[in-house]
Order: C-alpha cells, then structure tokens, then sequence
C-alpha cells in the first residue's frame, strides 16, 4: 500500500544537514551508527510503491533524499535493503526485516495520534492487479462497499491476463487465473469460475445452434489472441476444439462479450459475465464447461497492512458470495439454453 506513512513521518533534517558536527580533540572510539527511524519510513514508503519516485511524492520529499535516506540505513544496518527488479524495487532478506521494523513505528506513532474512541480508519492507496472480468464484477464492487466504511481508502485496478508475476514492485495484491508459482509471497485459492460457448440468438436463427463437436467447428471462434495468451489454463478452447477456426480475437474478455453478442460467431466466455445477457444463448453446455480457478497473490509484509489485509477479506467474501454466479447457476432469467431455444421470429 503507498499511502499511509507520510501520515507520520517525521523527517527532521529536510535541508540535508549533517548528522553530526566535526569535533576537536582526540579520536574517539565510533559507535555503531543506529538506524534513523525516519530512514526506516522511507523504505517503507518505497517498499509499498516499489519507486523512489513515488515514495519521494507520498512522504513530500524529492528523489535525491529518498536516496540518501536508503543509503544511510543501508550504512547503518550494514547492508542492502533493496535490490532492483522489474519495473522498480524489491526487498532483499534484510530489508524485509528492516520493513517489520518501520512498520512497528508506524504502529506505534499511529497508536498515540490515533482516535481516542478506538475506532480503525483505512486510509491510504492500495493497488491490485487483475483479470477484466474480476475486476469488474469482483474487485470493483468489493472495494465500493469498502470504501463506503473507509472513505480515505483508495484502490487502483490494473487488468491484466497474465501469469503472476516473479517481481511485483508497487502490486498489493495479484489475482490470477491457475495456480500460481509464487516466489517471496502468499498464493490463496479464492474460488473457481466456470466457461462456456455461447452464441447470440440473432446468430443462431441465421446460422443454426451446433449440436455436435463437429458442428461447432464450423462456426468461428470469439476469444483471446492464441499467440500471446500468458496462461496456459485459459488454452481450453484450443485443447477442446483445435479445428475451430478465430474470429475475433482480443485481449480483453469484454470484447468477446460484445462480438457474441454482435454475432461474429461462438464466444467462449465467463459464464458470470454470459449469463448477464439475456440476448446470449450458451451452446451445447454439458460438452463444454471447463472450471478454472482464481487465485490471489499477495506478498506476506503487504499483508501486514491493516488496508490491504481490508482489501484481500473483501476480495474473498466477495468471490464467496458469488460462488453459484461464477460456476454459471446464476443464470438470466431472460437467457435459455440452446438445447431449449424459443421460436425466434
């Protein structure tokens, strides 16, 4: 989460002066230098964004001093707290450790401004990646209903179709399709969503509603781009049914909802997105109902934010709540099967 240590970080010696003057005399013996709790704040700004940058901006700093505030923790604790990755930084073993610390001064500065009455306030940006169709029908209402709570809560939705990622500098939280290989993180399986092919009824009444594999082969297909698809889970059309021929293909599910629903031709799509349509019509659903899973990543000091933890639970109860939705038995009272079609004028 980037956005809760600004709220106390105290920074004494914003003009960068030194922290110690030059003495006359004889040499004393040095002491160990001690860690700045200031410093500690600093990293654990850049340790939630995964930027200098962003962290220089959250706690009203510049880039040079963030720097040189990570430099002199670095010299104090006597080695390397962060390590660069893909698309910013990431925690080594010590600076993980490091992290556990600030996050207690956090705490305990939090703890002695905080609301007499007792009560929590989130506040603060957390950031998540995720899949179109999670993130708009999952995580987009999951988090409303959790900022109506916690009105300084903010959340940004990155959608992506990906496998998830080995370095994940300035993401909270991840959710992927299929079990993931995780490395310096958490992976919980939050539920599982069925798919199915489906077709518009304008699509059916001109070209027929396929009642065999080999049927269905001779219609074109709706779904992702087969030679930059990321997630081998999500191949099941092509392991189903590889004489089918594309359509149109996309990266975004949405774009297969609306060019099924334009009639291109038989999309395979996410029943929970389908089944909201009452103009779609799932085609030959006992043969092709493949159930795959969703997971969440997220890393372990992540999690020891009281605003993502509030984000992960939410993300949860709200997968659970539509477990019937998601495995296709939500369906719309408007919609019908293709195996039971109305007359269609």
């Amino acid at each position: 989460m980037a956005g809760s240590a600004e709220r106390v970080c105290i920074l004494a010696d914003m003009n960068d002066a030194p922290r110690t003057g030059r003495q006359s005399g004889p040499l004393r013996p040095t002491a160990t230098p001690r860690p700045n709790p200031d410093d500690l704040l600093v990293l654990l700004a850049v340790s939630r964004s995964g930027r200098f940058t962003t962290a220089a901006e959250t706690l009203g700093l510049n880039h040079t001093t963030v720097s040189r505030r990570i430099a002199a923790l670095e010299a104090a604790l006597g080695g390397r707290l962060l390590a660069r990755a893909p698309g910013g930084w990431q925690l080594t073993d010590r600076g993980q450790d490091a992290v556990r610390a600030a996050e207690e001064v956090e705490n305990a500065v939090r703890a002695l401004s905080g609301d007499p009455s007792g009560s929590t306030q989130l506040s603060g940006v957390v950031r998540l990646s995720a899949t179109d169709g999670f993130s708009a029908y999952i995580a987009a209402p999951a988090i409303a209903a959790l900022q109506q709570r916690h009105p300084l809560l903010r959340a940004e939705i990155v959608t992506a179709t990906r496998r998830a990622l080995q370095h994940r500098s300035g993401l909270d939280i991840e959710i992927v399709v299929g079990e993931p290989q995780v490395h310096r993180a958490e992976a919980h399986l939050l539920g599982e969503y069925a798919l199915g092919m489906y077709a518009s009824q304008a699509y059916l009444a001109d070209h027929g509603a396929p009642s065999s594999t080999d049927e269905l082969v001779g219609h074109p297909l709706i779904y992702f781009i087969d030679s930059i698809l990321q997630v081998d889970d999500l191949d099941a059309p092509r392991r189903l049914v590889p004489s089918m021929h594309d359509g149109i293909s996309s990266t975004n599910v949405f774009v297969h909802v609306e060019a099924t629903r334009a009639g291109a031709g038989i999309g395979f799509l996410p029943c929970f997105m389908a089944d909201r349509h009452a103009d779609l019509v799932r085609v030959m659903p006992a043969e092709y109902d493949e159930h795959l899973p969703y997971w969440m990543v997220v890393r372990s000091e992540s999690l020891r934010q009281s605003a993502v933890a509030a984000v992960a639970d939410a993300l949860r109860e709200r997968t659970r709540a539509m477990t019937g939705e998601l495995a296709g038995h939500g369906g719309n009272p408007g919609a019908y099967r293709a195996d039971q079609p109305p007359s269609i004028v």
